[in-house]
């Protein structure tokens, strides 16, 4: 599983998005972040050990606690990237059941709208804390020039 290019790119884009969202996000970017990296990594280690059935399973529990997770997430902090976050892990929950319930073996079209996905939710992450980091600076201009005013 760890072995293509692609899983690879995959990983890293997962740490580096939760490493920036630790680094300048706020609580909501932290805790989206460390959402999508648990589900990602729990589901990753979980899939060669558990039987195909059980795994999709799995997955789908997964999914649907990430999915959660982002909707209290969206439901306290009304920010934008939260709730297309939120879309985007549903979209997710809604592909591995649509499988599931098929019976269906993953194919080629399953890890293409999978991979799709998870960028999108980690690509929403990352403008998620962008915004948060650029609010936090323009918090804090606004506030050194009020004490350049008040102290002149």
């Amino acid at each position: 599983m760890f072995h293509t290019v692609y899983s690879q790119i995959g990983i890293a884009l997962l740490l580096g998005t939760l490493a920036f969202a630790l680094w300048k996000g706020g609580f909501a970017e932290r805790v989206g972040a460390c959402l999508n990296v648990g589900n990602g990594i729990v589901t990753m280690a979980l899939h060669p050990l558990l039987a195909p059935d059980v795994a999709a399973v799995a997955t789908l529990a997964f999914d649907a606690v990430a999915a959660v997770g982002f909707l209290f997430l969206a439901m306290r902090y009304a920010s934008l990237w939260l709730g297309v976050a939120m879309l985007l892990q549903a979209v997710q929950f809604s592909l591995h059941a649509y499988y599931l319930v098929n019976s269906m073996p993953p194919d080629l079209n399953h890890a293409r709208i999978n991979n799709f996905d998870t960028t999108g939710i980690n690509l929403v992450i990352i403008l998620g804390t962008i915004v948060a980091w650029r609010r936090r600076l323009r918090e804090k201009r606004a506030d050194d020039a009020a004490r350049q005013v008040a102290s002149a």
